[in-house]
């Protein structure tokens, strides 16, 4: 059902739709090809374990073509992740029509490939292979940053599974791959790597996060054009506090799970629920973002999972509606400006959903 739904996109928008990043990581890509070294030669805004999925597509004749079949093959492998780490059939059939509520930006961005290592971590650790849930999730922080957040709550579960020398050697795991892939461009282009990262560290607040859509829904901001996106100029103490918010909420996160008891239910929620909070309450908001909650809500079990599954709908669907057909309209005008902060918003309820205490049954009784 997910490759059905995959080839139905892939035939209704297919390659060449606006607002695509293939042709950036088709120009990365066939500039490793040729020979030129990664963060010297060629600036690239990503991290290293990103490169494989840029190169791979350029050893067939169309790359877009390919990248798109690429991206399907990794979003198909978290379903079948998710079906062995025990997701509740609905789940799994959101999980296969989800590319058609995620809409076109899933053909031409890298992210399920980035859902594919944080799949891969989650689902090894609810099986106690500690290890390998370690450099899987190793893997994510060098694919994507974001991959970081779970790393505070991978580390207590194995702890209190396991001990402290499974834990250690887990996170050994973790750092080798982190340090595998990135070694050779901390001797080949240091200079190159850090700015990479700085780059990313040091976003303004880009148009469509949570802060930025109060500020173009209730008022007029200015527009401008950086990092790779349109973002809002002036903003940087908002920008500060709004990352300020957000590390405060994953810390509450961490805290509260290292708290409670090392559940498998409780894991994936706290999972969701922080990767939620890195995309909600973030400076930047980018659509495809959403994709890396795909198949960790999708193992969130019961009445709570089924909430967090049909608010994370909603906000793919709204989404779509903004992104791309009229994206441009909201950065020129801010029209819809309502309905990005509405997206933003079901996602601060998603993490609420996710994180928070159901209130007591009944009254407590009288002391």
């Amino acid at each position: 059902m997910f490759a059905a739904c995959w080839t139905a996109l892939d035939h209704w928008f297919g390659y060449g739709s606006q607002l695509v990043d293939t042709p950036t990581y088709e120009r990365y890509g066939e500039a490793i090809r040729a020979g030129l070294v990664p963060y010297r030669d060629v600036a690239i805004e990503y991290p290293p374990g990103a490169l494989p999925v840029f190169v791979l597509p350029t050893f067939f004749t169309w790359y877009g073509v390919a990248f798109e079949r690429l991206m399907g093959a990794c979003g198909a492998l978290c379903v079948l992740l998710a079906t062995l780490a025990g997701a509740p059939a609905r789940s799994l059939a959101f999980l296969a029509v989800s590319p058609l509520a995620i809409g076109v930006l899933a053909l031409s961005r890298f992210d399920f490939y980035a859902a594919l290592f944080l799949s891969a971590a989650v689902t090894a650790l609810l099986r106690d292979r500690h290890r390998l849930g370690f450099a899987a999730l190793g893997g994510a922080v060098a694919v994507k940053l974001f991959g970081a957040v779970l790393v505070p709550l991978a580390a207590v579960w194995t702890l209190r599974r396991r001990g402290r020398r499974e834990l250690a050697l887990a996170a050994a795991c973790g750092g080798a791959v982190v340090v595998a892939a990135a070694a050779p461009f901390l001797v080949l282009a240091p200079s190159g790597l850090w700015h990479s990262l700085e780059g990313e560290a040091s976003r303004p607040l880009q148009i469509e996060s949570l802060a930025a859509a109060f500020l173009t829904t209730f008022g007029q901001p200015t527009v401008v054009s950086s990092h790779g996106s349109q973002n809002l100029a002036g903003q940087g103490a908002l920008a500060a506090a709004t990352s300020a918010v957000a590390a405060a909420v994953l810390v509450a996160l961490w805290v509260g799970f290292a708290r409670g008891r090392a559940s498998e239910e409780r894991l994936v929620r706290y999972a969701a629920a922080s990767v939620g909070a890195f995309v909600a309450f973030g400076k930047v908001l980018s659509p495809q973002f959403l994709i890396w909650l795909l198949p960790l809500v999708a193992l969130v079990r019961g009445r709570r999972g089924a909430a967090a599954t049909a608010l994370l709908a909603a906000a793919l669907v709204l989404t779509q509606v903004e992104f791309p057909e009229r994206y441009w309209s909201y950065v020129d005008g801010f029209h819809l400006a309502w309905l990005v902060l509405l997206r933003d918003l079901v996602l601060v309820a998603l993490v609420a959903v996710l994180s928070l205490r159901p209130p007591a049954r009944g009254r407590a009784r009288s002391a």
